[in-house]
């Protein structure tokens, strides 16, 4: 076995000398060792820090046998779902089970229980009990406190309720796991833990709340007491107040401590941990990564294929999109990688036996975020908004390219690479700022094709997602086809919608169906809006409140009414015939069926919807 990968098993840890690992790393992800997965980079900064890992990736689940096996860890179980959120890796919005995993080896569905957090936190207690049991990741970090499950239509309590797990790290853990670590070595008690920003727990019955204070935390009212989980599982109104209160305390600086009854116990949520430094990150990404599956996987894992090679440059988001949990996950400020620790890893990447020149993707959350920063660091620490970017964009924030541009142009120019796309979204509203780095763009990162999220037409809408009207998309998309003009290239954007966010009903889903007919777009891949857990979209659409300004707003639930906005987004599609003339006909638009050219349909059905219409009825 390759002794360059972290070790998966009992014989490989035999063949490493190690007798009990410090941490076992379980994770619901096949095991890459690339730092686009979670477990890979968090495995080797505790490794980088002295400590022995082990990976248990995707074990079977309904005992504890493959826990047994490896033996206890000597400090910690160390559970993550993976990379995704089990529950939209399984389910489609239509709650129907998705064909395959791409996490997993063969795409194989079925190597992962849903909600394995929960799961392997219990095979842990169960292989090893008195282990401490420490939940991460982006299904823990969703779900800290009480949630709205779309799954099973109810309100969830804190994942740490059902995975009884003594510690929950949520955001990115790098820095967390580590001094979680060194402090669990140094012979602390992992209830001494309780004191670490990023972290939360529950309380016994009969612990009294702690009286923590943190470097950099607001020193008056320290502790927001949100509703309880009994309230808001009971009263959406109190659901709202949850919501709301919980994103105006996300910023790392300002952030303060919350707490949850949930029944006789209480929830304790920290303040989030602060950003990684710049030297941090680069520490975190120059690590020895095999960039490759470990040797025992025989068959392609489709989401290695995509990343296998792309380059990740920065992480966080200050979009507040409020559809998006990137920001609920690795927060709002942007950490970006140095220059030279980005040129180190394309100039590693040439020398891969299997690289053919071509970078897949020189980017991030958002590929155009790199080094933008609050140009007031004082005014940041204390600022509540939950967008720098909207409704409009903060006189504060710096929207320069220029270091990106350097970036993106010292690595097309490495020896050894042909190409570096750029294949990230784009934000049109910063990117729109830039002619230059548009025209570095269309001239040498864009394979043709070019993916932006416009995500709808509607003003209100689109208020409501947080994102910019649709008058920016039509802007940046000219100023790109000019610029793809004086590169000589032919080049096309690729337009994402999301069909059924809330607030959205048939007559926007209309207008957002007009507008492409005059843009001329026919977009191939739409979205349906997914309520994930703790989204402010989320509450919009459980209670059907706004939780920023308090406005009812309508939510399309039923699944025809959802089948009907999708329809919408492609009403070229001649087997949507159907769909699309009961949407127009509802909302009274048949002026939208015939001939005119601002019509979506014709009079009479095509074939193709007639077939499909056929196809689907019930043999007698």
């Amino acid at each position: 076995m390759n002794g360059a990968f972290l070790p998966t098993s009992r014989a490989e840890l035999d063949a490493l000398g190690i007798e009990q690992p410090d941490v076992i790393f379980v994770t619901g992800d096949a095991y890459i060792d690339h730092p686009s997965f979670a477990m890979a980079i968090l495995g080797r900064v505790l490794e980088a820090a002295g400590f022995t890992v082990a990976i248990l990736a995707q074990p079977p689940w309904r005992d504890s046998s493959a826990w047994k096996e490896l033996g206890p860890p000597r400090l910690m179980y160390a559970v993550s779902a993976g990379n995704m959120d089990s529950m939209i890796n399984h389910y489609t919005a239509n709650r129907k089970p998705r064909s395959e995993d791409a996490y997993s080896p063969g795409g194989r569905k079925g190597l992962r229980p849903d909600r394995p957090t929960n799961v392997y936190a219990q095979r842990c207690r169960e292989a090893s009990p008195g282990v401490p049991v420490v939940i991460g990741g982006v299904e823990a970090s969703l779900r800290r406190i009480a949630h709205y499950d779309y799954w099973s239509d109810t309100v969830r309590p804190s994942i740490l309720v059902t995975s009884k797990a003594d510690l929950c790290v949520f955001g990115m853990g790098e820095r967390s796991l580590r001094r979680i670590a060194e402090r669990l070595s140094a012979g602390e008690n992992i209830r001494a833990l309780r004191d670490m920003r990023g972290v939360a727990y529950l309380l016994g019955a009969k612990e009294p709340l702690p009286d923590h204070r943190w470097e950099d935390a607001p020193r008056d009212n320290l502790t927001v007491p949100l509703p309880s989980f009994e309230e808001v599982k009971n009263d959406k109104q109190a659901f709202v107040r949850m919501t709301r209160l919980f994103h105006h305390e996300t910023n790392p600086w300002s952030g303060r401590r919350l707490t949850q009854a949930h029944g006789g116990r209480l929830l304790v949520v920290n303040p989030p941990d602060l950003p990684l430094s710049t030297e941090e990150l680069d520490a975190c990404y120059d690590l020895p990564y095999q960039r490759a599956p470990h040797p025992r996987y025989e068959e392609p894992i489709p989401a290695f294929q995509t990343i296998k090679d792309s380059i990740q440059v920065m992480r966080g988001c200050f979009g507040g999109c409020t559809f998006c949990s990137i920001t609920m996950h690795q927060g709002r400020p942007i950490q970006s990688r140095s220059e030279a620790s980005i040129l180190k890893e394309v100039r590693q990447l040439t020398q891969q036996k299997d690289f053919h020149g071509h970078i897949s993707d020189l980017g991030g959350p958002t590929a155009n975020m790199y080094r933008m920063h609050c140009k007031e660091p004082e005014v940041e620490q204390r600022c509540r908004r939950l967008s720098c970017i909207h409704p409009t964009i903060c006189k504060l924030l710096d929207t320069s390219h220029s270091s990106l541009r350097q970036v993106m142009k010292k690595a097309r120019e490495t020896p050894g690479i042909k190409r570096v796309h750029i294949a990230s979204g784009i934000r049109t509203d910063l990117a729109k700022l830039d002619q230059a780095y548009l025209d570095d763009i269309a001239a040498h990162h864009t394979g043709g094709h070019l993916k932006v999220a416009p995500e709808h037409a509607s003003a209100r809408v689109l208020a409501l997602m947080k994102k910019p009207g649709i008058s920016d998309f039509e802007l940046f998309k000219k100023r790109f086809e000019k610029a793809s003009a004086r590169a000589g290239r032919e080049q096309y954007l690729v337009p994402y919608f999301i069909g059924s966010h809330p607030g959205s009903s048939l007559e926007d889903m209309v207008e957002l169906a007009l507008f492409l007919k005059r843009q001329g777009l026919k977009p191939r891949q739409v979205q349906d809006f997914i309520p994930a857990p703790m989204d402010l979209a989320t509450c919009m659409y459980y209670t059907g409140i706004d939780p920023i300004s308090g406005k009812e707003i309508p939510v399309a639930r039923k699944a025809r009414d959802r089948k009907l906005q999708r329809a919408l987004m492609q009403f070229f599609k001649p087997e949507n015939w159907f769909e699309v003339h009961e949407a127009l006909t509802r909302i009274g638009r048949t002026d939208l069926i015939g001939k005119g050219k601002d019509c979506l349909i014709p009079e009479r059905p095509p074939k193709a919807a007639r077939l499909k219409r056929k196809a689907r009825r019930p043999r007698g």
